[in-house]
């Protein structure tokens, strides 16, 4: 009972961690919802779909864009979440000083060198940005913008394969729906 009351504190505690540095940034979406939904979902989706139970990979998928979208450095990651969740959310984190074509190739390039609980992640992370794309698209975003994201995710997710039957079925059906509601709205 104590370990599992102990892990839970843990979670929490990364939770309430990235909810403080995200705290004034919101998703593209029209809703323009808090960030940390975005975290919660990535963390949801591991688990529920995934089957994900473990501590350091719960941690790092709430905090995963931390390093790369707020001041947090991989240091402070390590000293308050430890060695192994620093090192998982550093190997999802893109270099924000390239520019995004550049970032986006970087994706799809690295993704098959990744470690299993970074791969784990990215797919979950790719699961949750497709969903807002095909329900929730970012202002301005034209058909051809939608459905040119959702082919560089299949791109990136190729480089997942063998990581998560689950999570990759899922992504699979997600992704074929989402190309037929935009040929559909074409």
């Amino acid at each position: 009972m104590a370990e599992a009351e102990g892990a839970l504190g843990a979670i929490l505690e990364a939770l309430h961690f990235s909810a403080q540095k995200h705290r004034d940034q919101r998703r593209k979406g029209p809703e323009a919802s808090p960030y940390i939904n975005h975290a919660i979902e990535v963390a949801e989706i591991l688990t529920r779909v995934g089957k994900v139970r473990s501590l350091s990979m719960l941690q790092a998928a709430v905090l995963h864009d931390t390093i790369e979208d707020t001041e947090t450095t991989a240091l402070e990651l390590e000293q308050r979440f430890g060695r192994n969740v620093r090192r998982i959310v550093e190997e999802v984190t893109d270099d924000k000083s390239l520019p995004k074509q550049e970032r986006k190739r970087l994706q799809v390039e690295h993704t098959p060198n990744l470690s299993p609980e970074a791969k784990l992640i990215k797919l979950a992370d790719k699961i949750c940005n497709v969903t807002d794309v095909i329900h929730s698209a970012p202002e301005g975003w034209s058909l051809d913008r939608r459905r040119e994201y959702l082919e560089w995710t299949a791109r990136v997710v190729s480089g997942c394969r063998g990581c998560s039957p689950e999570l990759e079925s899922y992504y699979d059906d997600l992704l074929k729906t989402g190309l037929r509601l935009l040929a559909e709205a074409d």
